[in-house]
């Protein structure tokens, strides 16, 4: 039988609520398992542990055509399985299910955009899904798409420097017994930051930067959000120059609400582009301004709205992809993905309730 021609699931199987959580998570315990499983219907709570285990978790869900499935262990989680469900999706002429978050994970920048709860001792993960359960709405949300990966931001720089150094460092903390309870999470952030990406980030070369449009017509935004001087078409550079940091997101937030793109949301058929040359003393100086997204400098920050690009970079420099490092990469090119998904939205009026006008 085609793909094509196989049944839709039974109406029940639509409404069941799949529920993937990455084993290797720190906030991933026995006590959150435990609530999870409690919570959800028997047979529905995976644990995937390895990239090989997601692949089988995401031809299961799709095969049993869960209505809404619910990732749990930060972004990286979220942009694997999603990845790996839409591309199953897409080859078996089927439609992906709605997706969800739980605040579980390093980052969690998804949860600041759809009203994810905290997931201390289990309670909230608890409202989460009973609200789920209750009709909570949904929103259409356009994910990046690079190197074969669905994601909801992705970027070059500093920021995947800092991402290459906590990995490092939390996988040697982990090796230690007393500091693996305890420094795993964003203490490990902060190690890696002040001991080992800000030190070398002060004294290597700055990358030169060439980005390429590839899509419609691209805006340059000003201070203030509005276009700045003509669309540039395409096949034209964006920019070209020296660039600390390269990256495109369709939300403003990085993890634990640091507000990148601030312009992330203007317009639903573009990503937010952003480029900054911004030093360590400019950005010190105006930290909380940086971090809420209200920081501007024409001369250092600059903000873009595309929806394909090719990004060129010497030398190659860290990239990562929905808050996992990929390595080191010379050149990719990123695009907004044509179709939505589906993203589960705390925020958002139930399925059929319009807002009062």
């Amino acid at each position: 039988m085609t793909p094509s021609a196989k049944k839709s699931p039974p109406e029940a199987v639509q409404k069941r609520i799949a529920v993937i959580v990455n084993g290797n998570a720190k906030s991933v315990t026995e006590e959150i398992l435990a609530t999870l499983d409690q919570i959800v219907e028997g047979g529905d709570l995976f644990v995937s542990r390895s990239l090989e285990e997601g692949h089988e978790i995401a031809a299961t869900v799709l095969e049993r055509g869960y209505g809404t499935v619910l990732t749990g262990g930060g972004d990286g989680t979220f942009t694997a399985l999603v990845s790996d469900v839409v591309r199953l999706a897409r080859a078996q002429g089927k439609k992906p299910p709605r997706f969800g978050l739980l605040r579980l994970g390093t980052g969690n920048a998804l949860s600041w955009v759809v009203g994810a709860s905290e997931a201390a001792k289990g309670k909230g993960l608890a409202a989460d899904i009973q609200k789920l359960r209750a009709d909570a709405g949904a929103r259409p949300m356009r994910l990046i798409e690079v190197e074969d990966r669905i994601a909801p931001f992705c970027g070059f720089g500093i920021d995947a420097n800092v991402l290459a150094d906590f990995h490092k460092v939390r996988d040697a903390l982990r090796k230690v017994p007393v500091a693996r309870s305890y420094l795993t999470g964003i203490a490990s952030y902060a190690i890696a930051a002040t001991t080992m990406s800000l030190p070398a980030y002060l004294v290597k070369p700055i990358p030169y930067v060439r980005v390429i449009n590839e899509g419609s017509p691209a805006e340059h935004l000003g201070d203030n959000g509005r276009p700045v001087g003509a669309p540039i078409p395409k096949g034209e550079l964006i920019y070209e120059g020296k660039a600390r940091m390269v990256s495109a997101s369709t939300i403003p937030y990085y993890g634990f609400g640091f507000r990148v793109f601030p312009y992330a949301d203007e317009r639903p058929d573009r990503m937010a582009l952003r480029i900054t040359t911004i030093g360590s003393i400019e950005f010190v100086s105006n930290f909380k301004k940086v971090w809420r997204g209200e920081y501007h400098n024409s001369t250092t920050l600059f903000d873009y709205l595309v929806d394909k690009v090719r990004i060129e970079i010497e030398p190659a420099t860290s990239f990562q992809v929905g808050g996992d490092a990929m390595g080191d990469r010379s050149s990719v090119s990123v695009s907004l993905m044509e179709e939505p998904i589906e993203l589960v939205d705390f925020y958002a009026p139930p399925r059929g309730q319009r807002p009062a006008e």
